[in-house]
């Protein structure tokens, strides 16, 4: 069974925030409303930078879930005070694999790319008995957590 956040940080309790949508299969307009969705639970709790990754690989992963698969999909977003949780279920057995696009297919095949490079923690479940899957995310939550670190320079001054 996927992962659900804990409850507990630090030896208190913790507010635990959740989203659950349902998708219909082909309903590409979906993935605009459950992106809207997870902003909104995100806007005072998280950075900005945040907000903006997660909805990205939220794009990414329902987009996913309804272009390789006939059937639609369940989106759960959970969010504690430390921690983002995005889970898209789908009704596929088969595994994405992340896949390195070449210069001739233009936007196809970056989704998994991406959560594998922005994503703090992500995977597959299988579930049981030909259920389908679960892909997930995690992000750090924090509010107040550390910021990205800044691009290095492209070069460093040397002495003048």
């Amino acid at each position: 069974m996927p992962r659900e956040p804990s409850g507990v940080e630090n030896g208190g309790a913790a507010e635990t925030l959740r989203i659950s949508r349902s998708v219909r299969r082909a309903d590409l307009k979906a993935v605009g409303e459950v992106r809207r969705a997870l902003r909104e639970l995100m806007r005072h709790r998280c950075r900005t930078e945040a907000t903006d990754v997660a909805e990205l690989l939220i794009t990414e992963l329902v987009t996913n879930a309804l272009v390789h698969t006939d059937r639609g999909a369940e989106v759960t977003v959970s969010l504690t005070a430390a921690r983002l949780r995005v889970e898209v279920r789908d009704h596929a057995a088969r595994r994405p694999r992340p896949y390195v696009p070449t210069a001739d297919d233009g936007t196809h095949g970056r989704g998994l790319v991406l959560v594998e490079a922005l994503a703090d923690d992500w995977g597959v479940d299988a579930l049981a008995l030909g259920g389908g899957k679960v892909v997930w995310f995690e992000l750090d939550g924090r509010r107040d957590g550390p910021a990205p670190a800044p691009a290095p320079a492209p070069y460093a001054a040397g002495p003048a």
